[in-house]
């Protein structure tokens, strides 16, 4: 798509820094466009995800969510997009009621153009796929004419998962390759705010670099050095095979 006032996409993410790792570049990317991006964290991690933290004298579980908080809301603002809270909670999870019907009226205030979440399976963490159902459930409740009726329903905004951390192990394939060169350097900077993660920098950068070679290999564009991969949940809807 290209850019113009007034489109808006949203990234649903199971926790505080699963957008950035995954989906970090298409958020700066699009953001530099002129699009609004809407960030839904459904969990800041705060039990799962943050080993480094709690491995420090006097943790608390506020301290841990009120660190990873702070980090998601600059990550967030590094890469051009706006982020709201869930808190829903980690290991486990829990997703409510409430919680969905908070994110079928963001679907429909926001009225995106794609969405962006989780791979379907991962047998590693169980958020992940979760994120993806509640996300999936949330659009199309959004679509449903009878859901508070005169409402905004939502169309059929296509929907990308973005590349879990082991995807052998999740039956995920990089069906598309997105070009994130022009915005790595936001990326790579949205990495470095995310310091109860360290470990995973070098891991997101090998990344990028290894689907930068396949974008190129795909395309005629030979300059490519850094893309993101992507599997599409639905068909495309086309005029054109080019």
């Amino acid at each position: 798509m290209t850019a113009g006032q007034n489109k808006t996409a949203l990234v649903v993410s199971a926790h505080s820094g699963d957008f950035v790792w995954r989906a970090g570049g298409a958020i700066a990317l699009y953001a530099s466009r002129g699009w609004q991006i809407k960030i839904v964290c459904l969990s800041f991690g705060e039990r799962g995800e943050s080993a480094k933290l709690w491995r420090e004298g006097g943790m608390t579980l506020e301290r841990v969510k009120a660190l990873r908080r702070e980090e998601a809301l600059t990550a967030a603002a590094t890469l051009g997009g706006e982020i709201e809270f869930f808190d829903c909670g980690d290991y486990p999870m829990n997703f409510t009621a409430a919680n969905l019907d908070r994110l079928v009226d963001i679907y429909r205030s926001l009225q995106p153009a794609f969405v962006l979440t989780h791979s379907l399976e991962d047998p590693y963490n169980f958020d992940h796929p979760l994120a993806t159902r509640v996300a999936q459930e949330a659009r199309i409740v959004a679509q449903a004419h009878g859901h508070k009726p005169g409402g905004t329903v939502l169309g059929a905004p296509p929907v990308f998962l973005f590349e879990p951390h082991q995807t052998e192990q999740c039956n995920w394939k990089p069906q598309v390759l997105l070009d994130i060169t022009p915005v790595w350097d936001k990326k790579r900077q949205a990495f470095e705010v995310m310091a109860a993660q360290e470990y995973l920098w070098e891991y997101y950068t090998r990344v990028a670099l290894n689907r930068g070679v396949q974008a190129a290999r795909n395309s005629e564009k030979k300059n490519i050095k850094y893309a993101e991969a992507y599997q599409r949940l639905f068909p495309q809807v086309t005029e054109d095979l080019q």
